[in-house]
């Protein structure tokens, strides 16, 4: 394996602000295959596990990304001054629905939770975790939702496979053992993000198949 490329990869993975796929890198580096590509990514992957740094590379959200550890979040978020975003359970809830039944009119939310959802859509909206991928071909063409690239790499997935059983959901959505992931600030990046009730920026991220 070239150690160049190793090293490319490498500068590209900490100036990228999102997670880059082989595919995507083979278009600027196009004399090297994305077979190649991804044999550097993952032993740029493992090098990193064994070398004892603060922070590691990551296959996430069909792509690779350089993430800060856990246990060095906390300085993080001093140097920012701020904390990481929370959902309201029902926001959590919502959340579930769509991931897992998408794609998903705002009524059939609306009947699985049997409140009203429109509210919780907006913010899901505008932190981007959810984005509306067309209309339904009904009367009055209700809106259909589905997840975003940036769900994935908030909740640490590869792709919609990688989505635990619905019995894991709950421990998954609560946090687990190491909390509620924080929004706009997954584990490796150091963006900080809003309380639900304050205002956030659109995503704009495409939904993954």
């Amino acid at each position: 394996m070239s150690e160049n490329l190793q090293a490319i990869l490498e500068a590209l993975l900490f100036a990228a602000d999102h997670p880059l796929s082989p595919q995507e890198v083979s278009q600027w580096l196009p004399e090297y295959s994305a077979q190649d590509i991804r044999g550097a990514l993952q032993a740029i992957e493992s090098e990193y596990r064994t070398m004892g740094r603060s922070f590691f590379l990551k296959e996430v959200a069909k792509g690779y990304q350089f993430r800060t550890k856990k246990e060095f979040g906390p300085y993080i978020l001093k140097m920012y001054k701020t904390s990481p975003s929370r959902l309201s359970g029902a926001a959590l809830e919502t959340l579930a629905i769509i991931a897992y039944k998408q794609p998903i009119l705002r009524q059939e939310i609306e009947k699985l939770r049997g409140v009203d959802v429109g509210g919780i859509l907006r913010t899901l909206l505008e932190k981007g975790l959810v984005r509306i991928v067309g209309r339904k071909d009904l009367p009055g063409r209700p809106l259909i939702y589905g997840t975003t690239k940036k769900f994935l790499e908030v909740f640490d997935l590869t792709d919609l496979t990688s989505l635990p059983k619905l019995k894991e959901i709950k421990n998954l959505f609560s946090g687990g053992e190491s909390g509620q992931p924080a929004l706009a600030s997954p584990e490796g990046t150091t963006d900080a993000g809003h309380q639900e009730s304050q205002e956030t920026k659109p995503s704009g991220q495409p939904p993954e198949d």
